[in-house]
């Protein structure tokens, strides 16, 4: 038997199965209109590019909310730090790697900065991230004077896309992850302030440090997020009046699909796994050019019914195992 008396075999089928019927069904219906799911490398591109995408939005998201601090301004991190950092680049020449090292610098430094308004002005996390948000944004703008930044014709930040480029963020980030809250002392504690925060603090867990990190954490994931955004158009759109809040949207659906995935396996792998599904699907939007109000029209139901279940799940579990007991009145 695996861990907590759960076979491997029951660990592997509930790891693999959501990921596998998502693949199976936008596979299917891309056939049936005639389209292939991966017809061409770029294809293949866009997958791993939403996969790392939407699993580093999905940790960042997850970081706080898990701890009951909803944060509202991981998009604009993800949009200050790939202005800040395109431009320094552009201005001084500099490669893709060096704007990918600048992201993660500059959106740890807006995440602290982010968690440093919390944590000073007391005020509820919600509160405090719209204002952050809205601080972010309009920083962004001033910053490119409301036009933006656009650098497509610069090829050593344009010509970052790939698949092997986007798995190495894949594996990079997970791994870090993975290591950050498995197995250091940042992450014990983190865990022990999500299972009893009074008690934790009385036994000397400091939660201020560790709320501070978690916030440059969740920032320095959405500078990675903000420079696979950037680098793959090749230019950044400006966002106000809480324009950026969007992003933060994309990560709900494997949010759950991942906290699903992950009674069978670590929790992070869920998420990863949870973000290979809605990769799949928004492959299949694109292939098969729906418009983006049927998008989210399909989406939201898919996050409605999977939330439905999640809901009534002990209620479906108790009626099939009273399905399978041997009728007593004979």
């Amino acid at each position: 038997m695996g861990q907590g008396g759960m076979s491997i075999g029951k660990r592997i089928l509930g790891t693999i199965v959501i990921p596998l019927i998502a693949l199976l069904v936008t596979w299917t219906v891309c056939a049936a209109k005639g389209v292939t799911l991966f017809e061409s490398t770029s294809n293949w591109i866009a997958f791993f590019r939403a996969t790392a995408s939407v699993m580093l939005t999905t940790f960042a998201l997850s970081i706080n909310l898990n701890s009951g601090r909803f944060d509202f301004s991981i998009g604009s991190i993800a949009l200050l730090s790939s202005v800040i950092s395109s431009m320094i680049c552009i201005n001084c020449g500099w490669s893709a790697v060096t704007m990918l090292v600048l992201t993660v610098v500059i959106g740890f430094a807006l995440g602290l900065i982010s968690g440093g308004i919390y944590i000073l002005t007391k005020l509820p996390p919600i509160i405090v991230s719209l204002g952050v948000t809205l601080l972010f944004e309009g920083t962004a703008f001033v910053l490119t004077g409301g036009y933006g930044v656009s650098f497509v014709t610069n090829t050593k930040l344009t010509g970052f896309p790939s698949i092997g480029n986007y798995l190495l963020i894949i594996v990079i980030g997970l791994a870090v992850v993975v290591f950050l809250y498995d197995y250091t002392k940042y992450g014990y504690e983190y865990k022990a302030l999500l299972s009893g925060q009074d008690v934790s603090v009385h036994m000397g867990i400091k939660e201020i440090p560790n709320s501070l990190a978690s916030y440059a954490i969740a920032g320095a994931l959405m500078g990675v997020v903000g420079f696979i955004s950037s680098t793959n158009t090749g230019t950044i759109q400006m966002s106000l009046n809480f324009g950026s809040i969007g992003v933060m949207f994309t990560a709900f659906l494997p949010m759950f699909i991942g906290g699903f995935i992950g009674r069978f396996c670590n929790d992070k792998v869920g998420y990863l796994l949870g973000a290979m599904t809605t990769a799949f699907i928004s492959l299949m939007y694109a292939r098969l050019k729906m418009d983006s109000s049927v998008q989210q029209i399909i989406t939201a139901l898919i996050l409605v019914l999977f939330l439905i279940y999640l809901n009534n799940e002990n209620k479906l579990a108790g009626l099939r195992a009273k399905k399978s007991r041997p009728d007593q009145s004979r």
